[in-house]
């Protein structure tokens, strides 16, 4: 069971990208060229609030606090936000604006991914659901305005 956690936790994330850069590819030229105008500054943007929650807001990695070993080797930095959540929930709610059967598909492996780093104990559970929180306000904000 630990080694199916530590693969999720640390190399799953990659699947999310290859998924929905596949169904990107697979769009007319305009479509995907639309797309891409919307997802790629809506990322960033994402990325720079979650950097910005990160200055505001501390939370050690539970292995800091815990005095454990964790599974996965990690620096003892600020676990919130947790990236790999961050990333996963983005692709997911970037999927959900253009694709509802794809979206159950990113959200699965979005929440794998998310309770994976909680269990190998690089995170705490607000770390992962602060991320999400962050990637659907974001992303719902920047679609409306779209």
């Amino acid at each position: 069971m630990n080694l199916f956690f530590i693969f999720c936790a640390q190399y799953l994330f990659v699947l999310p990208l290859v998924i929905l850069g596949i169904y990107f590819l697979m769009q007319p030229r305009s479509t995907w060229r639309r797309m891409a105008t919307f997802a790629v500054p809506t990322a960033l943007l994402v990325y720079a609030v979650g950097v910005a929650s990160g200055l505001l807001y501390y939370d050690p990695r539970p292995f800091d606090v815990g005095h454990f070993k964790p599974l996965v080797p990690h620096a003892p930095d600020n676990g919130f936000p947790s990236d790999h959540a961050l990333l996963v929930s983005t692709i997911a709610m970037v999927g959900t604006l253009w694709n509802k059967k794809l979206c159950v598909v990113l959200w699965i492996l979005a929440v794998l991914v998310s309770v994976a780093r909680v269990y190998v104990g690089v995170h705490h559970t607000i770390d992962v659901v602060g991320s999400i929180i962050i990637s659907i306000v974001v992303i719902s904000a920047v679609s409306r305005a779209f």
